[in-house]
């Protein structure tokens, strides 16, 4: 994304009480955009290197409190007192565990210790890519950590690289360069953070959090950008397509009971990620049907009906979803003859070659 735009998101994450994560290689202006962030918004900047830190310089000294008879930690000399504060944590995949544990209680509870911070204080970090050319640690692999934030990459532009040279006095020998061959401005233009944010519980609520401060026309320009960045990049173009209304995935009722060549039409007409949407929604269909709710003879003829709809494997994929009900307690009845009806049915028979009998064997 192009520094402007990662800007401007970095304002709305934040204002909405979130925290963006800049992935960046070294030297594409991280620190600036908190830099202009903390000025544009008349912000007391505070960056901790947090991988250069040791466990008393973030959580503060341990004192014994003679009075109370217990002991007590010391404010960090780099707390912030302000609420019109940006606290940026740089390099906060190559913090020590030790570090890294102390900075989770900050992200969730916005305290450390005794330390609560003031309810205005925004908090951004930034990371460079695993692929950058220093010891990295385990941190960026700790998805119960990452999945805090909103994962924003910044890619080298050259353009805006040119504009920021000017505004800086560079040397116009360098900039002229730099504008007649851009290919040499960074040799790294792609970003592998070798974590792809996925949807759970809390990334829908923090998504809800920053779209409700947004206007129509920021959903519409940025809405993908911020949602890919919590959620991951299936699932929000699947939200996106939803809330613009050029998908209409029909429902799971209507495609099995009510299905006509208006709902075919429908179901041909889903791209990939949308099939993989429609095919989650129908196997939590099935799985939190009640006892007696459907007939198993009705839900495996609806379910042939999906044949001629449905790419082979993403057929398969439902099969194999009854499958693993089978040895539920309360579901692996129904599972299995739903099974049985759908092998004995010769649509799936040729389909299958056998396949829908032999997992029945094997159970």
């Amino acid at each position: 994304m192009r520094i402007d735009d990662v800007k401007f998101l970095c304002k709305k994450i934040m204002k909405a009480g979130e925290i963006p994560l800049l992935w960046g290689h070294f030297g594409v202006g991280k620190t600036d955009i908190a830099k202009q962030i903390a000025t544009e918004t008349k912000r007391e900047l505070i960056i901790l290197i947090i991988s250069q830190m040791e466990p008393g310089d973030l959580i503060g000294l341990p004192v014994r409190d003679m009075e109370q008879k217990k002991t007590t930690f010391l404010k960090p000399d780099w707390w912030p007192e302000d609420e019109y504060t940006l606290l940026f944590i740089d390099e906060i995949n190559r913090a020590h565990k030790s570090i890294r544990n102390a900075i989770m209680q900050l992200l969730i509870d916005r305290r450390i210790h005794n330390h609560i911070l003031p309810d205005g204080v925004w908090i951004l970090g930034s990371a460079n890519p695993p692929d950058d050319e220093y010891d990295q640690a385990e941190l960026i692999t700790d998805p119960a950590f990452l999945s805090r934030f909103f994962h924003l990459e910044i890619t080298p532009n050259t353009n805006d690289w040119i504009k920021w040279a000017n505004e800086n006095a560079l040397d116009k020998r360098v900039i002229d360069f730099i504008e007649s061959f851009p290919e040499f401005l960074s040799r790294d233009k792609r970003i592998s953070t070798r974590f792809e944010p996925r949807p759970s519980p809390r990334s829908w609520f923090k998504l809800s959090n920053v779209l409700k401060i947004l206007s129509k026309e920021e959903v519409e320009k940025y809405g993908y950008y911020l949602a890919a960045s919590i959620v991951g990049s299936e699932a929000a173009r699947v939200f996106m397509d939803a809330m613009e209304g050029y998908l209409n995935i029909p429902s799971i009722e209507d495609v099995l009971f009510k299905m006509g060549p208006e709902i075919k039409q429908k179901l041909l007409n889903l791209d990939r990620p949308s099939l993989n949407a429609f095919v989650l929604r129908l196997n939590n269909y099935i799985e939190n049907l009640e006892n007696g709710e459907v007939d198993p003879g009705n839900l495996a003829g609806a379910l042939v009906q999906l044949v001629d709809l449905l790419p082979k494997d993403i057929f398969f994929s439902i099969i194999r979803n009854l499958k693993s009900l089978i040895d539920d307690n309360n579901r692996g009845k129904f599972a299995e003859e739903v099974l049985e009806q759908l092998a004995m049915h010769p649509k799936i028979i040729d389909l299958s070659s056998g396949r829908i009998e032999g997992w029945l064997k094997q159970t």
